[in-house]
């Protein structure tokens, strides 16, 4: 509240060194302005005595008042919305990981609901809804004409009630059901493993525990490899993460950064611009990083893959982000509801706004389809055993390599294995090892510039 005080007194200041010749007609338009909005607010409250009044059937005032508010606010853009108390307190329950429901961002589109992305590991993944689905019915009624918190609230239900949604997908001729099942989501907003000495970051969404999980995370990995010496690179993978809160993208992307701009975000008053800057520290050490995004990439998740690509820390590969590049602020209202405001736009680093375009990877990956995939589960590892079946060593009488010891020897059958590992990977997630094998090229890239930079030290 004092950020607005004060911008009102300094508003009123500044009419104090009007020149009075334009004191009158400035009064005048304003009179005018105000006479204008009262008289639409008369107009309104006609309409409503009208409605409570003579419409076929009674209305509750308290609804009417609420569908007035949704229709104001979902006017000015899909994300802006009213949210009643009972979706207030929803929405600071998801914030915080846990919620009940089928596991899907949605926005809305053309009067339809439309998936941002599913959540890993929730109905709606395991049913193979995917990012860019249309929901056009729900048990049978259309949503079309609804807005999106009352679509929203049919597909909402008691934990282990089932479902139908009707889904319209891209390239299918026909709308077609699915059937799931309501679970408590537990969202878990980072995932790590292990790839061929490559850190695999999986971010799902951006709630309160996003940092300190991915920093937890991150630590028990590197551990895990040896130490961060033994760590070719780190994937930051931000597939189908449908965002969440900015302050949360902005200290991932801190966490990989020494300095410069991260994000800022500009509102209808230039005084309302606020630039985020990268503290000291990079949690990678330097490391090559990867960035691996979809069409389900979206607001948080284009923040970070946006500073990290603007200042060349990373390299981007998958395919087109979804493109939502403003921000919303929950304003709680009087009644202890809220409403969700679009109040900004944001901007990456180089000044680049990506609302309706989205994030382009600098190396396009498309996911291998699943089709391939099912029906050569075994080509990769096939096609390394192909590559081994004839050799020298293979030959008889073949010379033996006597300039190995045992060791190095085990240590390059480590390294093969590791590879095949990798390629076998292909066949699971095409886009992932894609990220794994730039990491491994940069990382050749970095020791071969190191060696000789101490070689030049030497001489």
């Amino acid at each position: 509240m004092r950020k607005v005080f004060l911008a009102g007194l300094g508003g009123a200041v500044a009419g104090f060194v009007v020149s009075a010749q334009f004191a009158g007609p400035l009064l005048a338009q304003e009179a005018k302005d105000d006479a204008s909005v009262y008289e639409q607010l008369d107009l309104f409250g006609d309409i409503f005595e009208r409605i409570r009044s003579s419409y076929v059937e009674e209305v509750s005032d308290k609804e009417l008042i609420q569908s007035a508010i949704n229709g104001m606010l979902q006017s000015l853009d899909p994300h802006s919305s009213y949210l009643p108390p009972d979706d207030f307190d929803d929405m600071q329950v998801q914030t915080k990981g846990e919620f009940g429901g089928l596991g899907i961002e949605v926005t809305q589109e053309n009067g339809f609901v439309k998936v941002v992305s599913p959540m890993d590991d929730t109905p709606a993944d395991r049913a193979g809804i995917l990012s860019g689905d249309l929901i056009t019915h729900v048990n049978g009624e259309s949503v079309l004409g609804l807005n999106l918190n009352d679509a929203v609230d049919m597909m909402r239900g008691p934990v282990g009630s089932e479902i139908t949604i009707t889904i319209t997908r891209e390239g299918t001729p026909e709308p077609f059901d699915v059937t799931l099942t309501r679970e408590t989501i537990t969202i878990a907003a980072v995932r790590s493993r292990l790839e061929d000495d490559t850190v695999v970051l999986r971010l799902t969404t951006f709630n309160e525990q996003t940092f300190e999980g991915l920093e937890k995370q991150l630590k028990e990995q590197v551990d895990a490899a040896g130490g961060m010496d033994k760590v070719k690179g780190f994937v930051i993978d931000l597939r189908n993460n449908p965002g969440g809160l900015l302050n949360q993208a902005i200290s991932v992307a801190d966490a990989f950064l020494d300095s410069g701009e991260i994000v800022s975000t500009r509102g209808r008053d230039p005084r309302d611009s606020e630039r985020y800057n990268a503290s000291t520290g990079d949690l990678a050490k330097g490391k090559p990083i990867v960035v691996v995004i979809n069409g389900g990439s979206a607001s948080a998740s284009e923040i970070v893959a946006g500073a990290l690509q603007d200042h060349h820390r990373a390299v981007v590969v998958g395919t087109q982000s979804f493109g939502k590049g403003s921000v919303q602020t929950i304003m709680p209202v009087q009644g202890e509801g809220a409403i969700r405001l679009t109040t900004a736009r944001y901007y990456t680093p180089s000044g680049r706004s990506i609302q309706a375009l989205g994030v382009s990877p600098d190396i396009i990956v498309d996911p291998r389809p699943v089709e391939t995939a099912a029906a050569q589960p075994e080509e990769p590892a096939a096609s390394a055993t192909a590559n081994r079946q004839r050799s020298e060593a293979d030959l008889r009488g073949s010379l033996t390599n006597d300039s190995l010891t045992e060791d190095e020897k085990k240590t390059l059958e480590e390294e093969r294995a590791r590879r095949e590992e990798t390629a076998r990977l292909r066949a699971e997630d095409y886009q992932l090892s894609y990220a794994i094998d730039i990491l491994r090229g940069l990382s050749v890239l970095d020791g071969e510039r190191g060696e000789g930079e101490q070689a030049s030290s030497q001489n």
